[in-house]
């Protein structure tokens, strides 16, 4: 019976995300904020790109890996950051359904990838910190290709099996989002079809595809830190902490934010919370980035100082 009674309801064919349509008088100075994020983003992880592809000194498994994650990072915020510009300046909220079934396929792909790439970056550093001596066997090129690849594979796989599930429910009103973007979870709620099949697919898919990266990174960490407090040196801890503490820093903002949002329990009093949160990993995330590869990297800063001093004489050249 209760099958019957929604499909003869009229079934919507868009979404209303009401992102941040309460705060009213603040939407001109949250349009100029978030498009600084934007551009400062954009700019920085494709700065990391050109220096990674131009520098020789980069072509290492460390710097590829991290050239793979800025790129990563340039479709990731561009999934959500643009749509919210546009919804900002204009005050237009509706998406379509495929529209927003196509943002969340992309967004969740990107995050699934990130989670494949950061595992692959901790065993990088393992394999330097722990096993320093056999680092050039165990981790060459081809083998930092071929984990590069498979990241973005099992990130395209695990979503594109979710999606093919979410894409088959009905949706019949309400069809509005508390959330600047199509996340899974209020996407699933608003659907008036059977949805105890899509949220065991998501489940299983996050225990299986998501799950043992994390797991790995946590483990990778767990060795390097334990090798870390054995070297007698303090200098020597220093320089061996100094070579993984930039990308602790990026899983710590990316897992510890994910976890704190989807362990809230569901409350109106910690909606708020939860879209500030979700900014962090979809906004602060690849923002920060560069800046802590960057600041926090010898190599990355003398490229970039040989590229700046490139610039700079082929300039005094063309004057000449």
């Amino acid at each position: 019976m209760a099958d019957t009674d929604w499909r003869n309801q009229t079934t919507i064919t868009e979404f209303i995300l009401l992102g941040f349509g309460d705060l009213c008088d603040l939407q001109f100075l949250l349009f100029l904020m978030f498009l600084v994020i934007y551009m400062a983003t954009v700019t920085g992880n494709i700065l990391i790109v050109v220096l990674v592809v131009t520098d020789q000194h980069l072509h290492t498994p460390m710097y590829l890996f991290l050239g793979n994650l800025s790129y990563l990072e340039i479709c990731y915020t561009s999934t959500f950051l643009p749509r919210l510009l546009a919804s900002l300046l204009t005050g237009d909220r509706t998406i379509s359904v495929s529209g927003c079934i196509t943002q969340l396929y992309f967004s969740s792909t990107l995050a699934a990838t990130e989670c494949y790439l950061l595992a692959a970056m901790s065993y990088d550093r393992y394999l330097a910190i722990c096993k320093p001596l056999h680092y050039s066997a165990l981790m060459n090129t081809r083998i930092c290709l071929h984990l590069a690849t498979g990241s973005w594979l099992n990130g395209c796989l695990a979503i594109t099996i979710f999606v093919l599930f979410i894409s088959q429910l009905i949706f019949c009103g309400p069809n509005e989002i508390d959330h600047f973007h199509c996340d899974p979870i209020p996407v699933m709620d608003l659907s008036c079809s059977d949805t105890h099949l899509s949220i065991l697919v998501d489940f299983i898919l996050v225990s299986v595809f998501t799950l043992p990266p994390f797991l790995l990174t946590l483990l990778s960490y767990v060795f390097i830190l334990a090798s870390i407090l054995r070297i007698p040196s303090t200098t020597g801890r220093q320089k061996a902490f100094s070579t993984c503490s930039s990308h602790l820093t990026v899983v710590t903002i990316f897992y510890g934010t994910i976890i704190i949002v989807y362990m809230l329990p569901k409350r109106d009093t910690l909606r708020d919370l939860k879209k500030v949160l979700s900014l962090c990993f979809t906004v602060l995330t690849p923002l920060v980035n560069p800046l802590i590869y960057s600041l926090r990297n010898r190599e990355v800063k003398d490229a970039l100082m040989k590229a700046v001093s490139k610039c700079g004489f082929h300039k005094n050249m063309q004057r000449l």
